[in-house]
């Protein structure tokens, strides 16, 4: 088994995409991205943006010639919409490479009416029905059923989480679960896994309570105990808080706890938490986003997030050897590594 995580927060995006090439399968989990319009005032800065657009090629690479397509929920950073603004990933440029894949999807029960209709618009444009995967089973997948999208007592509707083995150990997508529901940690417990993939809690939301904090937390070191690997990322890492509270979680457990870059071996890149630091940094000149929507400028003179290995995999193999002889399982090499509490605020998306 090979992993690549593709876009999320400590990645510069929204998002929670990755790749798993699994037997003779190549599944895409969540093909989508998202720069939340504004924030602090700000509309994305354009190292953001070219990040999203390397991102964006990523997503579409990864979709050519796979096997399987998952969509965990409808939220906008996590599909292919056909009303994609700049920053995100758009439906009809890659409805092509959905034409011969399994499909598999969170069912439409339950859906908001938001959700509802993003499923309905994704179904017309890529031509296909996209099938209920909960509780499903095939060959090295199995999905679990709904569980909540965050805090249970809340209506942010449901996700699905992926589960994938071979011969290597067995990975699990948790989607954005925040780590606030116990029914969807015993799920991840009981499937045994080596490597979770996970949101964190949105410590930089105001509706996040003390007890809500206090569980995610107590999870989050279940978790970790349980496992070999659990990378936390998406909701938790849009403030500069959520990486000390992971950093933090690794001191206090002794287990292998990072974000999505360290797992991958690439900078930090906490770009929505730094949003007014990269005002400051790099001010943008004026009328930048009106000239780009007009296709009259482009992202080249803000391409600081280069030299990255785009085309690399994390074997589970090669882990599963560092694991025997007691290594560490991942470096570590940040953009902004120290942060302020002005990413405290915020908007969800």
């Amino acid at each position: 088994m090979k992993i690549k995580i593709l876009g999320t927060e400590s990645l510069g995006v929204r998002g929670l995409s990755c790749e798993v090439r699994i037997e003779n399968r190549k599944v895409v989990i969540d093909p989508g991205l998202a720069l939340v319009y504004r924030r602090y005032g700000l509309l994305p800065h354009p190292v953001q943006a070219a990040v999203g657009e390397r991102v964006r090629m990523k997503i579409t690479a990864a979709l050519e010639n796979a096997t399987d397509i998952v969509f965990s929920h409808f939220h906008r950073d996590h599909i292919p919409l056909l009303d994609a603004n700049p920053f995100q990933l758009s439906a009809p440029q890659v409805a092509h490479l959905f034409r011969i894949v399994r499909l598999w999807s969170k069912g439409s029960e339950g859906l908001s009416n938001h959700m509802a209709l993003r499923r309905k618009a994704l179904i017309e444009i890529l031509g296909r029905d996209l099938p209920n995967a909960e509780n499903q089973k095939d060959g090295p997948l199995k999905f679990s059923l709904p569980v909540p999208h965050g805090n249970p007592n809340v209506t942010s509707g449901k996700v699905i989480m992926t589960r994938m083995e071979d011969g290597d150990g067995v990975f699990v997508h948790s989607s954005d679960i925040q780590l606030l529901d116990s029914e969807a940690l015993e799920i991840i417990l009981a499937w045994q896994p080596d490597i979770v993939l996970a949101s964190g809690p949105a410590l930089y939301h105001t509706s996040l309570s003390p007890r809500q904090q206090r569980q995610a937390w107590n999870n989050a070191v279940r978790l970790a105990n349980g496992v070999y690997i659990l990378i936390l990322d998406h909701h938790l890492l849009r403030s500069t808080a959520g990486l000390r509270w992971v950093e933090h979680l690794a001191s206090k457990t002794g287990r292998n706890v990072l974000c999505a870059a360290d797992f991958m071996g690439h900078p930090r890149c906490l770009l929505e938490a730094q949003r007014v630091r990269l005002y400051n940094d790099m001010p943008v000149p004026d009328g930048w986003h009106e000239a780009d929507a007009r296709d009259e400028t482009d992202t080249s003179t803000f391409q600081v997030y280069t030299g990255t290995q785009d085309n690399k995999y994390v074997s589970m193999a090669a882990l599963k050897r560092m694991r025997s002889k007691g290594d560490q399982a991942a470096c570590r090499c940040d953009l902004y590594p120290q942060g302020d509490n002005r990413d405290m605020e915020g908007v969800n998306d």
